[in-house]
C-alpha cells in the first residue's frame, strides 16, 4: 500500500465526516447540528463538565449560563469546544468536550432553583384527569428524524425516559398546563411530553 494512496484515503474519510457529522441533534430543545454560541444551562444550576474526549477525563467547567461557541457535534451527546482555561500555572486554548445535554441557544438568565423539583409538586395540584383518555401523536419540529421527549416530571429540565419519533402515538392520562401525562401504549411507561409538540388524532 503507497503512501501516496494512504494519504488520499485519509482525505476522504475527513470528507465522509463533515458531510454526516451529526444529523441526529433534532430535539426539541436542545442544540441541533449547527456551530454557534450556546448557553450552559444545568437542571441544578452546577457548572459543566468539559473533559478531554467524549466520556473522557475532566480538565475544567464552565458555570451556568455561560455563553460558548461550539466548532462541532461529534455526535448526537457530545459538542466539541475551544475551552480556554487559566489554571494559575498558565493559560491557553484548546479542543475539548461538553455534554449537549446542557446546551441551549438562548440565554437561561439567572438560576431560578431546581425547575423539576418544582414542576413535579406543582404537577399533583394541578393535573386534571381526562374522563376518556385518548391518543396524540408526537410532532417534533424537524420530522426527518427528529424527536419529542417523554420525561419523568413536567419540565425541560426533568430525565428523559424515551424519545417519541414523528407519529409516535401515546394515551393521555392527564391534561396540564403546557403539557399531558401519558402513557406509551407499546411499553407501558408513563411520563410527560409538552404540549407543543403533540397533536390529536
Amino acid at each position: 500500500m503507497t503512501k501516496r494512496f494512504v494519504s488520499i484515503m485519509l482525505v476522504v474519510f475527513s470528507l465522509m465526516l463533515a458531510v454526516f457529522v451529526p444529523a441526529a441533534l433534532a430535539g426539541e430543545e436542545g442544540p441541533n447540528a449547527h456551530a454557534g454560541y450556546y448557553y450552559v444551562k444545568t437542571g441544578n444550576g452546577k457548572g459543566l463538565n468539559v473533559r478531554d474526549n467524549p466520556n473522557g477525563r475532566v480538565v475544567g467547567s464552565l458555570k451556568y449560563g455561560t455563553r460558548v461557541y461550539v466548532d462541532a457535534f461529534s455526535d448526537s451527546e457530545w459538542a466539541l469546544i475551544t475551552y480556554r482555561y487559566d489554571n494559575g500555572h498558565g493559560r491557553g486554548d484548546y479542543a475539548a468536550y461538553v455534554s449537549t445535554r446542557f446546551l441551549v441557544r438562548n440565554n437561561p438568565g439567572k438560576f431560578q432553583g431546581s425547575s423539576a423539583a418544582k414542576s413535579s409538586t406543582n404537577a399533583a395540584r394541578t393535573e386534571r384527569q381526562v374522563a376518556s383518555p385518548y391518543t396524540i401523536v408526537s410532532r417534533p419540529v424537524r420530522t426527518a428524524g427528529g424527536w419529542v421527549n417523554l420525561r419523568r416530571t413536567p419540565s425541560m429540565n426533568a430525565k428523559v425516559l424515551e424519545k417519541c419519533f414523528a407519529g409516535k402515538q401515546l394515551t393521555v392520562l392527564a391534561e396540564l398546563n403546557g403539557w399531558f401525562k401519558v402513557q406509551d401504549p407499546v411499553n407501558g411507561t408513563i411520563g410527560y411530553i409538552s404540549s407543543k409538540f403533540v397533536s390529536r388524532v
